[in-house]
């Protein structure tokens, strides 16, 4: 009879002793980013990057070939339909290479952006229950991308070889403009991925406006058609920098546009910059509505 009152004793104890309550506050500041959060988690970053890598090629029969497939048969109809038939200019370059030095920071862009737009909606279940920082989650998706993107290399390394081309010193500047995709496409990718949840609509939007953006891009043109007076507002588009600069570091034909270049860095810079405010002020929500 004690050992059961003593028992009945400790659960009322345990009862009324106060629980130990964890209280997880928004940051606060002018730009609350919390990057050190995001190193914290950075095992979870992983996680989700390897996960959005396995789920693309899992029960594929040609798995990674995709990946060098898709911007191929792209570069074919391109060659076909705007080099041959409609000859479109190419700044002195063979079109195929052209179109596929084109395809290859586009299709990254795309497929980041596409991703990352849907990423916090399709991870909807980890948002509700499960605390982490959520700015992993575009993040994640904008990352992995960059596998299919590397993979690549071994087709464009082919053409060129086909055709003769030999990379020349501004081959070395590539990687900031790998750089500068990655970063415009993060920075789309914070807009449109809060904005998603709370408007679904943005989900349907986005394949037709990428779809759309593409030929605001000299992917299949080059930018030296477009006439001088259009070319700021041309400009205004981050990813023709982009683009044109992988072109002159990788085939070494043309100059770069160092002024259309400091503009789209600054774009890319402010719309980072208000996209992870943004992001991170929507975020208090995420569970609620999502």
């Amino acid at each position: 009879m004690r050992v059961a009152t003593s028992a009945a004793s400790d659960r009322l104890a345990s009862a009324a002793a106060p629980l130990d309550w964890k209280i997880i506050e928004p940051r606060t500041g002018l730009l609350p980013v919390g990057l050190g959060e995001v190193w914290r988690y950075r095992e979870l970053l992983y996680f989700f990057i390897w996960r959005d890598v396995k789920v693309r090629y899992k029960q594929t029969a040609l798995g990674a070939l995709w990946v060098i497939l898709q911007p191929l048969c792209a570069m074919l109809i391109f060659t076909v339909v705007f080099g041959y038939f409609s000859k479109i200019p190419s700044d002195g370059l063979p079109y195929a290479a052209f179109a596929f030095t084109g395809l290859l920071p586009w299709t990254y862009f795309a497929q980041a952006v596409t991703r990352g737009g849907g990423s916090l909606v399709a991870s909807s279940d980890l948002v509700k229950k499960v605390y982490f920082p959520r700015l992993i989650v575009p993040l994640a998706a904008v990352i992995s991308p960059l596998v299919d993107f590397f993979i690549s290399f071994f087709a464009m390394a082919a053409l060129m070889m086909w055709f003769g081309i030999a990379p020349t010193s501004s081959i070395a500047v590539l990687p900031l403009f790998i750089l500068l995709s990655m970063m415009t496409a993060l920075s789309v990718s914070l807009w449109l991925s809060a904005l998603n949840v709370k408007y679904r609509d943005v989900g349907h939007i986005i394949p037709f406006a990428v779809q759309l953006l593409m030929f605001a891009s000299p992917v299949v043109y080059p930018a030296s058609i477009v006439p001088d007076s259009w070319r700021f507002l041309y400009a205004l588009n981050p990813m023709v920098a982009v683009i044109e600069g992988f072109r002159w570091a990788l085939l070494g034909k043309g100059s770069l546009d160092h002024a259309m270049l400091s503009m789209s860095v600054a774009i890319v810079g402010a719309l980072t910059c208000l996209g992870v405010w943004y992001f991170k002020r929507a975020e208090r929500t995420f569970a609620d509505i999502i």
